[in-house]
């Protein structure tokens, strides 16, 4: 026993090496918590806008001390890298980019193309991959983040769950990651998009009274999608077409969307449940693109005269909504092939994967094939529910 003594000392002395603790551990106040990143193209470089947390007026009682909630701070460097290192010159602090949760992309910059900021994203060991990205439309990315906003102190906070919220709620917005940027982005027979978000208002820096007003004079809205060819913006869908993208690849959570009644007048489907199913082929050297809709949904608003109590209107109603649905997808389509000519659906993906040999025979040609691709489309919507009520108040009224 007394022999084993000295080995077990040795042991304990050589794990002790082991344990180095938090070597290259930084205090919180010696940090510049940055949740939103701007970057644009500036002359041959680019100029970084970082959004800094004010921990002392996010943490004061009584929704804040009365200053901004946040610190701007601006800085340009030939390289990505450069320009962040760069805002020590102004902040006291080193960035901390560990809890970014929106980076926002200057229209310019996007335009020229946006590799050379994926390749600083992915490869900083700091950032992690789960912050949203997002376009300025016809505008900097340095304005957007200058614009101050209530309920969410954090104008970045703020951005990030208006895209959670959206696209779980409404459809037309995408709440997209670093990580499926880039796979959209590389992956074969694919384009990528991004939200574009957009100043509604006054194009001005917002003072900390814009968050005492009822109506701010400036307000950040998302505003529809960025179309990506590689890695270049080329145009923007709207609304309704961005409503469309999202239907055809299987991205709806939850949406509403008008329609007309049999005899006039307006009502309101709610979608609850959709599902989309797309598959790809090549016939005879020519490749064919099919996109079945299922969606099932529920009556959420009428301003017309109609009796739901009866079967064969409910049957009608569907018609309308499947026919409605149908032209959705319908326009985008011809936005994506005939405005853009631009893959933004991964049609050529869904051929690569169910027909390899197909696929090969035309994927170096696909660009210019992409626009002739012939799309059918079947869209289908079942009513589940008719809300608290049977019939409208019009109806009641008229009768």
């Amino acid at each position: 026993m007394r022999s084993g003594k000295p080995v077990l000392i040795i042991l304990i002395a050589c794990c002790t090496l082991l344990l180095t603790g938090c070597w290259n551990r930084r205090e919180m106040n010696q940090l510049a918590i940055n949740m939103g990143l701007g970057i644009d193209k500036d002359g041959k470089g680019y100029r970084i806008t970082a959004q800094v947390v004010e921990p002392k007026e996010v943490a004061a009682k009584g929704g804040g001390g009365g200053n901004s909630p946040v610190t701007v701070y601006q800085s340009y460097g030939k390289t990505l890298y450069e320009a962040i290192a760069r805002i020590t010159e102004e902040s006291p602090r080193r960035l901390y980019l560990s809890h970014l949760r929106i980076l926002v992309l200057g229209e310019s910059l996007a335009k020229e193309g946006v590799s050379p900021v994926l390749d600083f994203l992915s490869r900083n060991h700091e950032m992690r991959t789960d912050f949203y990205i997002v376009v300025a439309k016809e505008s900097r990315a340095e304005e957007i983040l200058k614009v101050l906003t209530p309920i969410e102190e954090v104008p970045a906070n703020k951005l990030f769950t208006s895209l959670y919220e959206s696209e779980k709620a409404w459809a037309p917005a995408l709440a997209i990651t670093l990580d499926r940027f880039i796979n959209d982005l590389v992956k074969e027979g694919r384009n990528p998009v991004l939200t574009a978000v957009k100043i509604i208002g006054k194009k001005k820096a917002s003072s900390s009274k814009a968050l005492s007003m009822p109506d701010p004079e400036t307000k950040i809205r998302i505003s529809g999608l960025a179309v990506f060819k590689k890695d270049k913006l080329i145009g923007w869908l709207d609304e309704a077409e961005s409503k469309g993208y999202v239907y055809i690849t299987n991205k709806v959570y939850r949406t509403v969307g008008p329609m007309a009644c049999p005899q006039g007048g307006q009502m309101n489907m709610e979608t609850v449940r959709s599902k989309t199913v797309t598959t790809g082929r090549v016939v005879g050297g020519k490749p064919e693109i099919t996109i079945e809709v299922h969606n099932e949904g529920n009556i959420g608003e009428v301003q017309c005269e109609v009796d739901l109590t009866k079967p064969e209107t409910i049957d009608e109603l569907e018609r309308i909504a499947s026919a409605r649905l149908q032209e959705i997808v319908n326009n985008t389509l011809a936005a994506a092939q005939k405005k853009y000519k631009c893959d933004i659906f991964g049609f050529g993906d869904k051929i690569r994967r169910s027909d390899p040999k197909g696929w090969n025979q035309v994927k170096d040609q696909w660009d210019k094939l992409f626009p002739q691709v012939q799309v059918y489309v079947k869209a289908d919507f079942q009513i589940r529910r008719l809300g608290t009520v049977a019939n409208s108040i019009f109806k009641q009224m008229k009768e």
